[in-house]
Parts: structure tokens; C-alpha cells; sequence
């Protein structure tokens, strides 16, 4: 994904429409919209949010069914779950990552499948069991989307076991974005058969 976008979200997306809607304001000289661009849109403060853009990319028609996609997005949530198990209150990632790319073409096409489902999601979310998403619930989180992206690039290999993954990552970003403890269960029951599924196919 070596360009940067011309404005960001000061706060970062407080929903996924508003995630989609981030993504596709990114304004970039080329066709070529970089993974730095897109966590300057999204910041880079927040675990929620860059769960749910892991999420959403993995799960993305078109972006997501790119061979690799689904093991970029385990190796970014791979680092980011374990920087914030540190501590760390400002993700960093490696060049190496933030300047991959995919063209303006395919992220728009791809975006485009999830403006209507994301509208139906947005008004389900609610402040609930919101003890899951403080601070010990973040961290069990994190420990929880660490396992998961472990078993996402043999996932590959799985047909639709990605999509699993993708949907826990999406259920983790947008419990801890909205403080709904629910989605959160939710996001570790799914997490909990991702594994078994991936352990079950190579044992």
C-alpha cells in the first residue's frame, strides 16, 4: 500500500460507517492508497479501531479475497494486540507494513459492498455489560485477537475460515469503539470456534 492523505479523523471513527466513510475521504496523489495512509485517516491511538479496520479489511469482497491479505492483517494485529499488552498507548508498526498498498479502485469497490449492512450494524450497537470493555476486558481482548491472528495465515488454507476471523476482529474493534460489552462475548465465543475450526483442520 507511499502517499498521505490530505485530512484525518481528529478523534478517530466512532462506528463503521463512519470507519468506511474515513477510508474512502483518503486522498492520495496516485492510485495507490498505503497502509500509512489509512491509519492516518483511521489514528493510531486506539485499539478498537484498528481492530475493526483489521476486521473489516479481512472480511472486504475483493480487498480481503487477496492472497496474503488475511496474513498482513494477522501480522498488524499481531503487533498492535501485543503493544498494547505492553502498555503502549501509540501503535507502531514497520516500514515494511505501512507502506504497503492497494489501488483506490479495488478499496472503493470493496467498500462499497459494506455501506448497507454497516448502517444495520450501527444501530445495533448499545452501551452493555460495559465491564468487558474496560481495562481488564481490553487486555483479555487483545490476548484473545493475539490467538486469533496466530491461526489466521493457515486460515488461508481453510476455505471461509478467514471470514470467521475477520468477523471476531470486527466484533472485538467495534464492542471496545462502542463499549458494548455484548459484541465483545460475542467476538470471544466466535474466537473460540475460529480456533477449534483451525485446530480441527490440521490435527
Amino acid at each position: 500500500m507511499s502517499a498521505t492523505p490530505q485530512g484525518r479523523a481528529p478523534h478517530g471513527p466512532s462506528g463503521l460507517e463512519t470507519l468506511l466513510a474515513a477510508l474512502e475521504a483518503i486522498e492520495t496523489p496516485s492510485d495507490k492508497v498505503t497502509f500509512e495512509a489509512i491509519l492516518e485517516a483511521i489514528g493510531r491511538r486506539s485499539f478498537g479501531p484498528l481492530l475493526l479496520l483489521a476486521g473489516v479489511v479481512t472480511l472486504m469482497p475483493v480487498i480481503g479475497d487477496i492472497p496474503g491479505a488475511p496474513s498482513l492483517m494477522a501480522c498488524f494485529t499481531l503487533l498492535v494486540s501485543l503493544q498494547l499488552l505492553m502498555g503502549r498507548r501509540t501503535f507502531w508498526l514497520p516500514g515494511w507494513l505501512r507502506r504497503r498498498w492497494v489501488s483506490r479502485t479495488a478499496l472503493h469497490k470493496g467498500l462499497g459492498y459494506l455501506h448497507r449492512p454497516a448502517r444495520g450494524v450501527d444501530r445495533l450497537l448499545h452501551q452493555r455489560l460495559v465491564f468487558l470493555t474496560g481495562r481488564r476486558g481490553t487486555q483479555a481482548s487483545a490476548l484473545a485477537c493475539l490467538l486469533v491472528a496466530t491461526s489466521m495465515p493457515p486460515m488461508e488454507l481453510v476455505p471461509f475460515s478467514a471470514n470467521v476471523a475477520g468477523l471476531t476482529l470486527t466484533l472485538f474493534g467495534l464492542g471496545l469503539m462502542a463499549r458494548d460489552g455484548l459484541l465483545t462475548l460475542f467476538g470471544f465465543l466466535l474466537a473460540g470456534a475460529s480456533l477449534a475450526v483451525v485446530g480441527g483442520a490440521f490435527l
